[in-house]
């Protein structure tokens, strides 16, 4: 079979990037875990001693993150100082746990993607599905983690207004239910906003209810 190196060098080019990617994922739940992310937009510019002393972690492995995160272009490296900082940017991001854009939760749901893997290959030879339940619980944080900041900043504002008449009755009064509700943002968001009315959280997955 003849191969077309061209081909062949483009999908590994591809290949290789998103590997990049994925493997970068485990340091971006780390940052996050040990608050390095937050101490960093917290107090500006650090060298790898400094930050390891603020988050009370080992300089020796707060360096390689450093360095690992700047390659990837998530944070600010400045040869001169030898320090790394975050941007604005960065931080809403990396940093900021109620920013609409904090991507972090999106990490942690992939974590659970993988470690779902046997369970999944078990779901493909038997066809008995696999429940929303009976996924890794990190699934269930970071779809918490990942949608929440969105939900607090838009569902209020933003979206519920675009269904005809639903502000003004919920306003006036009435019963909800949420169905899916998972952690209850949703629930919780929606009935701080409108007193009046009340809000019945609804989902099968009871340590999310918890």
């Amino acid at each position: 079979m003849a191969i077309n190196e061209a081909v062949l060098n483009a999908l590994l080019g591809k290949m290789v990037t998103e590997l990049g990617a994925v493997y970068v994922g485990a340091s971006v739940i780390l940052g996050d875990q040990l608050g390095l992310y937050k101490a960093l937009a917290a107090h500006g510019p650090s060298t790898s001693t400094q930050l390891a002393e603020r988050t009370g972690t080992a300089e020796r492995y707060v360096r390689e993150w450093l360095s690992n995160q700047a390659a990837s272009g998530y944070i600010e490296y400045a040869a001169d100082t030898n320090t790394f900082h975050i941007t604005p940017e960065q931080a809403m991001v990396f940093a900021n746990p109620e920013s609409p854009v904090n991507l972090t939760g999106g990490y942690y749901m992939l974590q659970s993607i993988y470690a779902d893997v046997p369970r999944m290959a078990e779901a493909f030879r038997t066809g008995k599905g696999l429940g929303w339940g009976d996924h890794c619980n990190c699934l269930f944080c970071g779809t918490a983690k990942f949608f929440g900041p969105g939900y607090r900043a838009n569902l209020v504002s933003g979206w519920l207004p675009q269904l005809d008449g639903v502000v003004a009755k919920l306003s006036a009064g009435g019963k909800v239910a949420d169905v899916g509700c998972g952690y209850g943002i949703s629930t919780v968001t929606m009935a701080r906003a409108f007193p009046n009315s009340h809000f019945f959280g609804f989902d099968y997955h009871a340590t999310s209810i918890d």
